[in-house]
Parts: structure tokens; sequence; C-alpha cells
């Protein structure tokens, strides 16, 4: 079996100057494809035999969000475990495509590995040094990108196909606000951008003024009110912020003072469902002040 990975021991060793390390790693993984391997063999696990792309393809939202979660847990004895989880979903699927004789392990980490250092002129290239914050990388990053694509255009137009549109490369399965995020942030990168966050704001309150105009409940009005969030977004992007990240975290903020409320409404003898506006304000209040 192929190895799984391209290295240059000499640089790695020179980069993490531990080479044990990196020896474990190497052996772990090998030992993880070639488990894979026996899995999807003619004597081995029906079950992994049977599975396609398609028929695992949720498997990796679900194992992703699990691992989220002990991250926003901060809980990394579970963690270690997801992690596992969706590196199985990594491999299991580049063994699916090896027996179909698309690609393998070794051609997705080596590809991985090349785009990272492509993308990292900073760190790899002639522009080491360069970037002085993650904002500044960020920009480096969105200028390789760009010129890959237009590469990869060229390329298309030469043998007689239309290019890849700009936001083609965005999967619209993202939750809407990763993908709103995504999508303004590769139009920015082409020019088309707000100067000032201010602006955005305006843009914002523009948004409101057009969902206001619109009747309750139309289809209308709930078009309107995504382009109010989509303008908010913007407004995060401009900031620095992680839309979707922001949104995770005030909604986790909510659940703790909710079940806070009903801890209160239980040690009163009272279920929640039971209590007036006001005292439901009140305990919110309390929950707030902790």
């Amino acid at each position: 079996m192929a190895e799984w990975k391209e290295t240059d021991s000499s640089s790695l060793a020179a980069l993490t100057r531990d080479t044990s390390t990196l020896a474990d790693a190497a052996e772990s993984m090998q030992s993880l494809v070639e488990t894979i391997w026996r899995l999807r063999q003619p004597d081995g696990c029906p079950w992994d035999r049977e599975q396609t792309h398609e028929s695992i393809a949720k498997n990796m939202i679900e194992e992703a969000y699990e691992a989220v979660d002990c991250i926003e847990q901060n809980d990394e004895v579970h963690l270690r475990e997801e992690l596992g989880d969706v590196l199985m979903q990594v491999v299991l699927h580049a063994q699916i495509a090896a027996d179909a004789g698309a690609f393998t392990m070794t051609d997705v980490a080596r590809d991985i590995n090349r785009k990272l250092i492509r993308r990292h002129p900073h760190v790899f290239g002639d522009d080491t040094g360069a970037a002085k914050d993650a904002r500044e990388v960020l920009e480096i990053w969105d200028s390789v990108k760009l010129s890959e694509k237009s590469d990869k255009d060229s390329a298309a137009v030469a043998q007689g196909q239309m290019p890849q549109g700009l936001l083609d490369g965005v999967p619209r399965a993202l939750p809407a606000l990763m993908e709103a995020q995504k999508v303004s942030r590769k139009a920015a990168a082409v020019g088309f951008e707000w100067e000032t966050v201010e602006d955005v704001w305006a843009k914002v309150a523009e948004e409101r003024a057009e969902f206001e105009a619109e009747d309750p409940r139309s289809e209308a009005r709930a078009m309107e009110f995504g382009d109010m969030l989509f303008a908010l977004v913007n407004v995060a992007r401009k900031e620095g912020i992680d839309a979707e990240s922001a949104l995770r975290a005030s909604t986790a903020k909510f659940r703790a003072r909710w079940e806070s409320m009903e801890g209160a409404a239980y040690r009163k003898g009272t279920p929640i469902e039971g209590l007036t506006a006001d005292e439901l304000n009140e305990l919110w209040d309390q929950s707030k002040r902790g």
C-alpha cells in the first residue's frame, strides 16, 4: 500500500523539532488507512463495503458538528474522540474513491499539503514575513485563491469551456450565516465592497426600511428580512467577526440563562410555563446577574 503522506523529514524536523512525534503520527495514520482498507475488502465488514460517498455524506456533517460542540464546551476529552470520528470519515471517503480508481488518501494528503504551502507564501515562499497579523494573512489567502482561480479559468477557456463562477466554490449546503459570509468575502476580494463599516450599517438601515415597508407575513417581507440579515453579516465580516460563531455563542448564552430560569422556577415549585411575562422577565434579569 502506498504511503499516506508525502513528507520532507528534514524540513519538517527543522520546523517542529520533534521527529519522534511526527513518526508516531505517521505510523498511526498509516494504521488507520490500513484498517479502513481492510474493512472494505471482500471478506471485511458488509456495512463498510456497501457505503458510497452519497450514503455517508451526512455523516461527515454530523461528526463535524459533534466536534464543534466539544470545542464550544471546552471538552478536550471528547474532542479527541470526535476528531477521530471526523478523520475516519475522511479516510473512508478516500478509500471509497480509491476502490473506484478515482484518487487515494495519498492524493488527498499531498494535495492539501501543496495547497497549504502555496497559500502561505508569507511562511514558505518569497514573501516570508509579509503578514503581520491574521487580517493580512486572510488578504494574502484571498489573493492566492484568486490567482489560482485565474489559472483555472485560463485553462478552461483554452479548452473552450466557460470558467467556474466566483461563487461556485462556496457550498450551498453550508449553514446560512456561514454561506453568506463566505459569499460576501469572495465578492469583496474582487472589489465589490463597502469602503467603511459605517457604510454597511447604512445598508442595514436601508434594508430595515424596505423590510418595514412590506406587508406583514408576506413573502416580500421575508425576503427583505433575509436582505437585512445578509447586510448584518457584512458588518460582522468588516469587523473581523465570524457571524456563524457569534450567533452560536449568543444562542448558547441564551440557553444557559434559560436553564438558570428553569432552575429558579423549579426551586419555587412553579413550572416555568405557568409564570407570567413579568415573572419571566424578573427571572431573566436574575439569570443575567449570575
